[in-house]
């Protein structure tokens, strides 16, 4: 009798404690690319995990969140990135240790985690955090295991879904509120050239204005010397006379 009851005990023993906390993304400012075209960014599972110590703690990205089974082993062809999302419903990668979620959060951390940061992943490297092959969306959750036992999870993320890239045939090359400005920018300016263009053209007139009323007095001297000259036979007659 005391067989059946062990039995049912057994998988009690060895349950995954649900913890309550949902990854999400993170709203640490000033950031820079939250999400891309093949990244998100989360923040870290900060005073989650207390007491298990010995645990490694591990992101689980999936597409299909009800196809991941808590029993698969990170590293593995059933949770390899390569294989991510074709023949691999949900992936593991990130794994960390209680120490790099150190609670409370000390001063200068970097309390993020950038999803998709490695731009190549080898064959040999399953858990490898390569970027996300199209835009989603995915969940994600943190599942810690000690040894290859898993022993507790968070719930999974709401759906995140990715960037996408705007194909050059569907950009609009004459999108109105562009126009406007270049339009408003033209006049402008051209108003200010027909300004300087103005005031260049006022300073050419009087500087040669100045220049013909110089050659006019300059000539001034010269008819009173002739004058004076005139003057000059005038009172020599008398002389003459004598």
């Amino acid at each position: 009798t005391m067989l059946p009851l062990l039995l049912l005990l057994l998988p009690a023993a060895h349950a995954i404690v649900e913890l309550k906390y949902t990854p999400v993304l993170t709203q640490t400012p000033p950031l820079e690319g939250l999400i891309t075209a093949s990244t998100f960014v989360l923040d870290q599972p900060r005073c989650v995990f207390g007491g298990y110590d010995n645990a490694s703690i591990w992101l689980v990205v999936a597409v299909d969140k009800a196809a991941f089974n808590n029993t698969a082993r990170p590293g593995t062809l059933e949770t390899a990135f390569q294989g991510f999302p074709d023949s691999v419903p949900a992936y593991m990668t990130l794994n960390a240790t209680l120490a790099n979620y150190p609670c409370p959060k000390r001063a200068g951390d970097i309390t993020v985690l950038r999803v998709g940061s490695e731009t190549s992943c080898p064959q040999d490297k399953a858990t490898c955090n390569g970027p996300l092959p199209g835009p989603g969306p995915y969940w994600v959750k943190f599942l810690a295991l000690e040894g290859s036992e898993p022993v507790a999870e968070t719930a999974w993320s709401a759906p995140i879904t990715l960037r996408t890239a705007k194909s050059p045939s569907s950009i609009s090359t004459t999108d109105r509120g562009h126009s406007a400005g270049m339009i408003a920018i033209t006049t402008i300016l051209s108003i200010l050239f027909a300004i300087l263009l103005a005031g260049l053209v006022a300073m050419l007139f009087f500087w040669g204005s100045d220049s013909c009323g110089g050659s006019s007095t300059f000539s001034k001297p010269e008819s009173v010397t002739v004058r004076r000259y005139n003057t000059h036979h005038v009172y020599d007659q008398p002389a003459a006379r004598l």
